[in-house]
């Protein structure tokens, strides 16, 4: 009898690293389920579902609709999120917390609606799509980067909650990737900064940088690592500072770390 193709549940699947990884788990043998707040631009290689990660309702039936035509759900990927730019102290606390409602209980929302029936049957893979700006966090995308420390903070103790149930959490930590995501982001528009140049300037620096990043097929080989390895890494850090942001972060003082940032953002 020909085994069912293992099913994954994927938001944030319209666009950007959320399509790339739809498209290659879908060439590997998923049966996938992508979600997004609308359909897809393209035709695409999945079954897409509507979803808004921030309403609880929304992901609930979303799940429950997964699971009505699938039966079981073997893996989430909880990829949706979005970013603002700012000062920490100008970004207003609305904008604030739509950042962290999206990233972060747009995490939370559907990791809670699939572990149950994960915890059931015994078996399950969590991979939560984080930032290495959470190790490294980006000057005037300080709440962007908080809120990917937050993800990063779920992973790991997710991770040593559900492993005896048989439920593995990885997180992936991009670095810059080349997509959509720069010109999705707030920049929040063109007022003068009481911080002066010093924000436009790190905003010229991310802008390039992101220009010339790979594309998302590179984080997309990594979340299926993590779906598919016999004990999959907590963390898969990916793109071109890799291995540079954790070796800093593990071995360099906090002041050369500082220093380095500053030099890099031209701030």
């Amino acid at each position: 009898m020909r085994a069912e193709p293992p099913t994954v549940l994927l938001t944030g699947a319209s666009s950007g690293i959320g399509a790339a990884t739809a498209a290659h788990l879908a060439s590997h043998g998923f049966r996938v389920f992508g979600t997004s707040r609308r359909p897809p631009a393209d035709a695409a290689p999945f079954t897409w579902l509507e979803m808004d990660v921030r309403d609880e309702s929304s992901v609930a039936a979303a799940v429950a609709r997964v699971l009505e035509a699938a039966g079981r759900l073997d893996a989430l990927v909880c990829n949706a999120g979005m970013g603002i730019f700012g000062s920490v102290e100008e970004v207003s606390p609305s904008r604030a917390r739509e950042q962290f409602e999206t990233n972060v209980f747009g995490t939370l929302h559907p990791v809670r609606a699939v572990l149950p029936a994960m915890r059931a049957r015994g078996a399950g893979r969590i991979v939560l799509v984080g930032s290495l700006a959470a190790r490294a966090p980006i000057p005037f995308q300080g709440h962007y980067s908080a809120s990917k420390a937050a993800v990063a903070a779920l992973a790991w103790a997710l991770r040593v909650e559900t492993e005896p149930y048989g439920v593995w959490v990885s997180l992936v930590e991009p670095g810059d990737i080349r997509t959509g995501f720069n010109d999705a982001t707030d920049w929040g528009g063109a007022a003068p900064s009481v911080y002066g140049e010093r924000p436009q300037r790190c905003e010229e620096v991310i802008r390039q940088s992101l220009l010339d990043a790979p594309g998302p097929e590179l984080v997309a080989r990594a979340v299926h690592r993590a779906l598919t390895a016999r004990r999959p890494r907590l963390r898969y850090a990916v793109g071109p500072s890799s291995w540079l942001v954790p070796f800093v972060r593990r071995l360099m003082p906090d002041a050369v770390g500082l220093r380095l940032l500053r030099r890099h953002f031209k701030v």
